[in-house]
């Protein structure tokens, strides 16, 4: 049976502040404890007593240490920032903040003096940190700082020229000269931006689909048409009586890019947030324009006062360093587009994802497609043999005994059909055969896959016995035998589609694709109804 001991009141620990407990006394064994039989207090045993005693000393040598430590506490709180590391450190008064990585917060004159080289590298360390977070967002997909070199060599130079073109204007206009008229000048500058305007509208509203499904494609080629344009700017000091027609043409070039570029700059810039923050790196992305253009503006200064005293090097200083500048410009953006990698689903990264599945096994990433889609300015894409098209069925490149019986075939769960079709080709006089993909209205984003993914399948197998479907078309004598073998490649095909299409829809998630919906053109955008009568 325990022991009990009566513990007074008055022996209690008085706990002067939070910090600071005074020390308990611990009791000995040759000590006696006075016993209170006041009713008032209950009874604790001898281990309790003991394990009070103890913890109060333990803790009150804990505090202790922390007031006057040997040495600095380390906390386990880091704060990392752009460009710097650092640790919270308890030093027995205060709380400091420490560099941990080399790169102080601050450092004073006689530290920079006694060691002037580690000083000087801790100084370009944090002036690239402060200007590497005034130009790039913080949170952005790898391969962006490889489009900013580029951007840069576009900006710089296409600003250059931009300056010298509205130089040589102004000189066809007569600013600067003494007979020049202003209000003529202003007259025809108005009448060759209103047409501008006007022609920029016609584009867009002409043009509206083509800025998703064939993105770098457009915007090369309007980069290449602005380029044009300010070629074209420099020839009206030579042709001032044609001003106003020179000056039109070159402005309307200008305005289409111009809305090129403000229609495909948010899925640019998409490309490359990796947290949705589109905001910033939209916003980092005017800042960069804006010095890179200020750059181009000082290079075409730097070149007029270079030439200032000759004005014969001096007018034909542009004709010189056009063609050069404008190269450079074009190589950038040309290089620059190859490092925008979207995610984004349209009709032919699609069909790139599905033949590297059909053929390899797995989905490419998109950077893998971004290279292998390219730029395509010469619109070489999609000329192989057997391509697909999505759309509707013409009726003057039908095969119509094929086509009758595919569409017979069609029941209400179909949501799309396939069949084969013959166009005209390349050169004049040649016909190509090709696979259509015919969308049903209401279709989904899985149907679009199952049907492409189906149409490759297709084209596969043709493929591998090209010369028993090249001909297919004269060989509609031997109806029920070519049905029979269209029929079964059909349906064969569409269950090899439907085994491979969650694995494939899988691994498209996985690396990121979009895979949500998927960007059609004008003609890809094209729906049958199904109507059983």
């Amino acid at each position: 049976m325990q022991s009990t001991l009566y513990i007074p009141s008055n022996s209690l620990p008085n706990f002067h502040s939070p910090w600071k407990l005074p020390k308990t006394h611990s009791l000995s064994p040759s000590q006696t404890t006075p016993v209170n039989s006041s009713p008032s207090l209950k009874p604790l045993t001898l281990s309790k007593s003991l394990k009070t005693s103890l913890d109060c000393e333990f803790k009150d040598e804990k505090l202790e240490n922390l007031d006057e430590p040997t040495s600095p506490l380390r906390l386990p709180v880091v704060i990392r920032r752009p460009g710097s590391v650092s640790r919270y450190l308890w030093d027995g008064n205060e709380l400091n903040l420490v560099s941990v990585d080399g790169n102080a917060l601050s450092f004073s004159r006689e530290n920079f003096c006694l060691d002037f080289e580690d000083g000087f590298r801790r100084l370009v360390q944090i002036c690239g940190s402060r200007v590497r977070n005034f130009f790039l967002p913080r949170e952005v997909s790898g391969n962006y700082l490889e489009y900013v070199k580029w951007k840069f060599l576009h900006r710089v130079f296409s600003s250059a020229v931009q300056v010298l073109a509205t130089q040589a204007m102004f000189r066809a206009i007569g600013v600067g000269y003494s007979r020049s008229l202003p209000s003529a000048a202003a007259l025809n500058w108005v009448l060759k931006d209103g047409l501008g305007r006007l022609s920029r509208c016609i584009y867009t509203a002409s043009l509206a689909s083509a800025f998703d499904t064939n993105l770098k494609r457009v915007r090369f080629s309007t980069s290449v048409l602005f380029s044009l344009s300010l070629g074209v700017e420099l020839l009206t000091p030579a042709f001032p009586q044609y001003f106003l027609l020179l000056a039109s043409v070159a402005n309307i070039a200008k305005q289409i890019s111009l809305a090129c570029y403000l229609a495909t700059g948010t899925a640019v810039h998409r490309s490359f947030a990796l947290v949705d923050n589109l905001g910033e790196v939209s916003a980092k992305a005017q800042i960069q324009t804006v010095c890179f253009d200020n750059l181009g503006l000082m290079l075409a200064a730097a070149l007029n006062i270079l030439f200032r005293n000759n004005k014969r090097l001096l007018v034909g200083l542009p004709f010189v360093v056009y063609p050069i500048f404008s190269a450079i410009d074009l190589i950038g953006i040309y290089q620059g587009l190859k490092h925008v990698h979207l995610q984004t689903l349209t009709k032919d990264r699609l069909e790139i994802i599905i033949n590297t599945w059909i053929q390899f096994g797995n989905v490419p990433s998109p950077a893998e497609v971004s290279k292998e889609e390219g730029i395509d300015f010469l619109w070489t894409k999609g000329r192989g043999p057997w391509p697909v098209r999505i759309g509707c069925l013409n009726s003057k490149n039908q095969i119509p005994r094929l086509s009758m019986m595919t569409m017979r075939s069609l029941n209400n769960v179909d949501f799309y059909f396939i069949c084969l079709e013959i166009f005209n080709g390349r050169l004049a006089g040649t016909w190509q055969q090709g696979i259509l993909l015919c969308l049903r209205e209401g279709v989904g984003t899985a149907d679009v896959i199952m049907g492409l993914l189906q149409a490759c399948h297709i084209r596969k197998a043709i493929l591998s016995s090209r010369c028993k479907w090249e001909n297919i078309s004269e060989a509609c004598g031997s109806y029920d035998l070519v049905m029979r073998d269209w029929l079964k490649l059909n349906e064969d095909s569409k269950q090899c589609a439907q085994r491979e299409f969650n694995f494939l829809n899988e691994q498209m998630l996985g690396l990121g694709w979009a895979c949500k919906n998927i960007l059609l053109s004008t003609q890809e955008q094209e729906r049958y109804s199904f109507v059983d009568d």
